[in-house]
């Protein structure tokens, strides 16, 4: 008893249990030495000069001599150990010897590149996105890097919107599960580890809502919209330990989020007791200057720290601003002493008190170089992201003895463009990267005969090349197109108002189609794409994204059967721009439309089926699933009881392969009106052929709650329908009564 008190008195006055002072002390007493402009100091990011992710308003000059100075907390695009070292070292030679945290865009791979982040979210594989984290992280922090600016956990309708390839898509519960498995993997057993990177859940919030699916646009919606369906994956960030939270360029309520006191203040920091610190997104706080909401830097700096954004990233707004607004009473000193505390604490728990340099370790760096085992992860990984949608008459698998296969399109040989959108560059990836000419070539038969022609650019208008693409396709057995959008086509910035194949890819299409030789088509992309026709009139559609340094590996698994696709599409495909948004858990009308034909003073278009082209959670398998009738445990339950669905799942095909089985709810009736369905859990589960699985998912009130107009969270009395399947459209249902 004597040493429980001994503990617990060392513990009050800020010791560990062995004597040590625990971090908390370590910082107030950091704090206590500092002065005004070392503390705002530590509020500070700069990017790198080798190259910039947004517009730079810094001399390297001027960031060095600050950084000696002790005038800046963080680096972002800096990187390797070599060059990380040589920053922390000017970061010593500050009065306080306070250490550099460095940060950088670790989106979907570092040195191994995964497939694009809603390419992998089509993999509905948790532990797969976990791992792909854990290796990133480790890759990252081998190269020095201790902070990546991901998760994206922005929920997006609009496929427009050329981020969607860096998130999660659509689905709220799927976008929030997917967002905690990242964070994970990030940051791995704890921050200290030296595999392990801070992760940040970006950007808050309502990113992915911008007006018309145009980047950096406003965005209108009601608090109850907010709250239901973009800001739960924030929540469960937070929940999860995320180190730190980056900023939206939007508005919410005409009030930049940067500034916003409602969202980060209020919300993040008070009620869900947020411990880490948010950063500004690049230049985000004096951008605020165009926005309307301030009139000069110091009125932007002014509302960013009140509101509670700890960090100034890139806007140089802080630094200037702030000593004079805490001079004058404008900024209560003690907001200034948070935010610093904030990002001291992560600098503690990363150990680089310490060891500052414990990063920053070359021989770590050459042991990531090329790791062989990450590159088999990542193939497997590129494999279980393809999304089957359409295979008429089994042409797929392809048998590697086929005779001739002809590849025709842009992508047969692109190397670095396999990388998609966000992924970190080395100078030796035109020969790392498998192109997908080599993964197919690499896995026929020694007799069999591969040919290629590029048939077309991707961006312009020459038709030069279709001659060529249409006698190779002559000669072949078998044509597999690759086309789609170039990987800048999706990513920050890259918004686009027509969705389709750019260029002349579709005519280049149709023009091989006419040879009458069957073919598979590869659709690489960051999006969601609209290709009707080639959906209306070729045989078989892969879906490929954009797959990483293993892309034509991954793809010739599949396609010649070493692996039975199982992807689900985690966004719905619409038929053409004019259904956009398009989302399966839309709200009914009064006048809902019963069928796709049914257009007469209802809720339809008079020239467009309301179907879109391929539904939330669809994928095919080359083997067929068939499903018994949903098993529930009662249909009629009270108050904090469980419900309980079992579904047996068979396999009933020739090929061994995974589903996604698919739990989706209906509220019938509410307060306010809920979605047609809302999806609640998913199982991936291997079933070899001939064999049957069960699969068990379970409901409680918890479940059922939504937001009232008055932002109440609860859960009513009253019949929900209760749907199990393979995607967001083919589900059977049954309907309980659930009573307070």
């Amino acid at each position: 008893m004597r040493k429980l008190y001994f503990i617990l008195a060392f513990t009050a006055f800020g010791f560990n249990a062995f004597g040590q002072k625990t971090i908390d002390q370590r910082v107030s007493e950091l704090l206590s030495e500092m002065t005004l402009e070392e503390k705002v100091g530590q509020l500070i990011q700069y990017s790198g000069f080798d190259y910039a992710t947004g517009p730079q308003n810094s001399s390297s000059a001027t960031v060095l001599e600050e950084i000696k100075k002790g005038k800046v907390g963080s680096m972002l695009n800096v990187a390797g150990a070599q060059e990380t070292k040589k920053f922390q070292e000017l970061a010593l030679k500050s009065r306080l010897k306070i250490p550099l945290l460095f940060g950088q865009d670790v989106i979907h791979g570092y040195r191994t590149t995964f497939p694009v982040n809603l390419g992998q979210a089509a993999s509905w594989d948790l532990k797969l996105i976990e791992k792909s984290e854990r290796i990133a992280a480790t890759e990252a922090s081998a190269y020095g890097i201790h902070w990546t600016f991901a998760p994206m956990v922005d929920i997006t309708r609009d496929p427009r919107w050329g981020r969607v390839m860096e998130g999660s898509g659509e689905d709220t519960y799927l976008g929030s599960q997917i967002g905690m498995a990242r964070i994970k993997g990030f940051q791995g057993k704890g921050l200290g580890n030296l595999d392990a990177i801070m992760a940040c859940a970006k950007h808050f919030a309502a990113y992915g809502a911008a007006i018309g699916g145009r980047d950096y646009n406003s965005v209108d919606m009601s608090l109850r919209q907010l709250h239901e369906t973009y800001l739960p994956p924030f929540k469960a960030a937070a929940e999860a330990g995320v180190a730190t939270f980056m900023n939206s360029f939007n508005d919410i309520n005409g009030i930049p989020a940067t500034a916003n006191q409602y969202i980060v203040r209020n919300l993040l920091k008070n009620q869900w007791k947020y411990k880490g610190f948010v950063v500004s997104d690049w230049g985000s706080i004096g951008e605020m200057i165009p926005h309307g909401y301030a009139k000069d830097y110091k009125e932007a700096a002014e509302k960013a720290i009140n509101a509670g954004t700890d960090m100034d990233m890139e806007s140089r707004a802080y630094m200037a601003e702030l000593p004079k607004l805490v001079k004058e009473g404008k900024v209560d000193p003690k907001l200034i002493d948070d935010a610093a505390r904030r990002i001291l604490l992560k600098k503690f728990e990363m150990g680089l008190f310490d060891d500052p340099y414990r990063f920053s370790n070359e021989k770590r760096q050459k042991e990531q170089l090329n790791n062989q085992e990450n590159r088999k992860f990542g193939r497997e990984f590129g494999s279980k992201s393809i999304v089957l949608l359409k295979n008429e008459k089994n042409i797929l698998p392809l048998s590697k003895s086929i005779k001739t296969v002809a590849l025709i399109g842009p992508f047969g040989k692109e190397t670095v463009a396999n990388h998609g959108f966000w992924s970190i560059a080395f100078k030796d990836d035109n020969q790392r990267i498998v192109t997908q000419f080599d993964g197919i070539k690499n896995q026929l038969d020694k007799n069999s005969t591969l040919l290629y022609a590029k048939g077309a650019n991707v961006d312009d208008q020459d038709q030069s090349m279709f001659a060529e693409a249409i006698e190779t396709a002559k000669k072949a057995d078998v044509v597999i197109m690759t086309l789609g959008e170039g990987h800048a086509m999706s990513g920050e910035a890259k918004s686009r108002s027509n969705i389709r194949f750019s260029g002349v890819q579709e005519d280049l299409l149709k023009e091989v189609a006419k040879t009458g030789k069957p073919i598979i088509l590869m659709i690489n992309a960051g999006r969601p794409l609209v290709f009707d026709w080639a959906a209306d009139n070729i045989p078989a559609i892969v879906y490929t994204w954009w797959l990483g340094t293993e892309a034509g590996n991954s793809i010739a698994d599949v396609l010649f059967g070493n692996v039975n696709p199982g992807g689900k599409l985690p966004m719905t495909f619409p038929r053409t721009e004019g259904q956009i948004p398009a989302y399966y858990n839309y709200y009914n009308t009064g006048r809902p439309a019963k069928s796709n034909k049914d257009r007469n003073y209802v809720s339809a278009y008079i020239d467009l089926d309301n179907d879109p082209k391929f539904p939330f959670g669809y994928g095919l398998s080359y083997t067929q699933f068939k499903y018994s009738e949903i098993n529930l445990s009662s249909t009629n339950l009270k108050g904090n009881q469980t419900l309980n669905i079992i579904v047996d799942i068979s396999n009933t095909g020739n090929y061994d392969g995974e589903e996604v089985v698919q739990l989706y709810i209906r509220d019938l009736f509410g307060k306010v009106i809920r979605p047609v369905k809302e999806l609640k859990g998913f199982q991936k589960i291997f079933i070899k052929k001939g064999e049957t699985k069960s699969v068990n998912f379970t409901l409680t009130p918890e479940n059922l709650k939504f937001y009232d107009d008055e932002l109440n969270y609860d859960w009513e009395e009253g019949d929900f329908d209760i749907m199990v399947g393979t995607d967001s459209q083919n589900v059977q249902t049954k309907r309980i009564y659930w009573s307070k």
